[in-house]
């Protein structure tokens, strides 16, 4: 499990809670920030409980905070401004098995800005828009630090969804985080992650690692193995 998809599970459970969660929507609900005491009145709780879950709220990312004088006056005697709550901006979402949507979007979004604006085929704008975001992936986060090749990729690849299986000299990836997409348009998604996961394979320096496209249901259609050849990218 990816140490984001970990948060945006923590985030989505603490609204598991009736009364954070009723807090959660009341701010939701308001036009602009409001305070712990209107909080607590709308859902009619003690002010203290209030403040406990909705502090609880803005470590999980999603409630944030901002200070401000209610009265709107400034200066010596106009008191301390007060502490109010408004709905994060931080997306949410959680699938299982684990999807990466927003991955696909991305990508496919570069690649039909490319196309567009250079006039370039929108199958091999796609091909260099994934590649280069998979050797983004390869280098964001913390450094991968199995010493083999094939494992230091499988590492990275877990972070983002695949759930590697090692089959002796080969890798499965389980888990496909484009699967909706994958299974209504497979040829332009398909060598969409084919060229990504070439790109964190380069990224990475692997150049012993292979992936090639081997589909089957219920998995990525993308496999890896060990080989002296360099990665195929698409």
């Amino acid at each position: 499990m990816s140490d984001e998809f970990a948060e945006q599970v923590a985030g989505i459970g603490s609204l598991a809670e009736p009364a954070r969660q009723a807090l959660y929507l009341y701010v939701a609900s308001r036009p602009d920030a409001v305070g712990r005491d209107e909080a607590a009145a709308a859902v009619d709780l003690p002010r203290h409980t209030a403040k406990f879950h909705l502090d609880r709220l803005v470590e999980e990312g999603l409630l944030e905070v901002e200070f401000r004088r209610l009265t709107g006056r400034t200066g010596p005697g106009a008191g301390r401004p007060s502490k109010l709550y408004r709905r994060s901006g931080r997306h949410f979402g959680v699938s299982l098995p684990e999807r990466r949507y927003d991955l696909a979007g991305d990508v496919l979004a570069e690649a039909i800005d490319r196309a567009v604006r250079d006039d370039v085929p929108v199958a091999a704008a796609v091909r260099e828009a994934a590649s280069a975001r998979g050797r983004g992936l390869a280098a964001a986060g913390e450094p991968a630090t199995a010493g083999d090749p094939l494992a230091r990729t499988s590492e990275v690849l877990a972070r983002y969804g695949y759930e590697p299986r090692d089959t002796g000299g080969a890798v499965c990836l389980a888990n496909c985080p484009f699967d909706r997409l994958a299974s209504e348009h497979t040829a332009l998604v398909c060598g969409m992650n084919l060229a990504l996961i070439g790109g964190v394979i380069e990224g990475l320096g692997a150049t012993s690692v292979a992936a090639e496209l081997d589909p089957a249901p219920g998995r990525c259609c993308v496999r890896l193995a060990g080989s002296e050849a360099p990665a195929v990218a698409g």
